[in-house]
């Protein structure tokens, strides 16, 4: 079956460039594309896509409210309520130009599946899309920990402990190198166990910690104090 998606972006190229390169693809699917964040929310509520590919800043509403409103979190100022039958299926994965930018941040808080880079070379975006579509988190190696890093250096929140102590050591282990960016497949070279011993481990954590994917994870090690 193929991976469906929306494209917003407020630069018709750039919406146009990017949807012609995915349907390209034979197992991606473009349905649709928006020029803000109202018509994201508004697309989505029609088609249900797997993945949108969600510029950070746009007009009327920017990518950060459009996420939260399909993602059905809280957003930078108000409690969103999912655009109808999308929360739970739709992965959103932000697209932003700057190697520093609070509001990929931000959307990882929210909910997003993760954040690349504008520039990517067009095999990374589409990569990108297929590792998002099937569960995972993307975090572009460039930027992660620097900008988890600085932000949570200035935005921390209380421990969580009681739900820190209810990891055993291996999934303290597994969150930690989650945390580090790797993959299931590098963890479980680092481990020396099969990968999907780590998937198992991966699941666990986010589970115990009401986390909704890796992205979050990679917040919540740092934010914790874990990292």
């Amino acid at each position: 079956m193929s991976i469906t998606l929306v494209v917003a972006d407020d630069q018709a190229m750039v919406r146009q460039g990017f949807s012609a390169l995915l349907a390209a693809q034979p197992d991606l699917s473009v349905l649709g594309d928006a020029a803000d964040g109202i018509e994201a929310v508004e697309l989505c509520r029609r088609v249900h896509p797997d993945v949108v590919l969600m510029d950070v800043r746009m007009p009327r509403r920017d990518g950060l409210w459009a996420a939260a409103r399909i993602l059905g979190t809280r957003g930078a100022d108000e409690v969103q309520q999912p655009a109808d039958g999308v929360a739970g299926r739709t992965k959103v994965l932000m697209l932003t130009t700057f190697d520093i930018d609070d509001y990929v941040y931000e959307a990882l808080r929210i909910g997003a599946s993760g954040f690349l880079l504008k520039d990517a070379p067009a095999d990374e975006l589409v990569r990108a899309v297929r590792v998002v579509a099937a569960g995972e988190a993307l975090l572009a190696p460039s930027i992660t920990r620097r900008l988890i890093r600085e932000v949570t250096g200035r935005r921390t929140r209380p421990r969580s402990d009681r739900a820190i102590e209810a990891l055993t050591p291996r999934e303290r282990e597994v969150l930690d190198l989650v945390a580090d960016g790797k993959s299931n497949q590098e963890i479980a070279t680092d481990l020396f166990v099969a990968e999907q011993t780590v998937k198992t481990h991966v699941s666990s954590v986010l589970t115990k910690l009401a986390l909704r994917d890796r992205a979050q994870a990679v917040v919540f090690a740092y934010e914790n104090g874990l990292k």
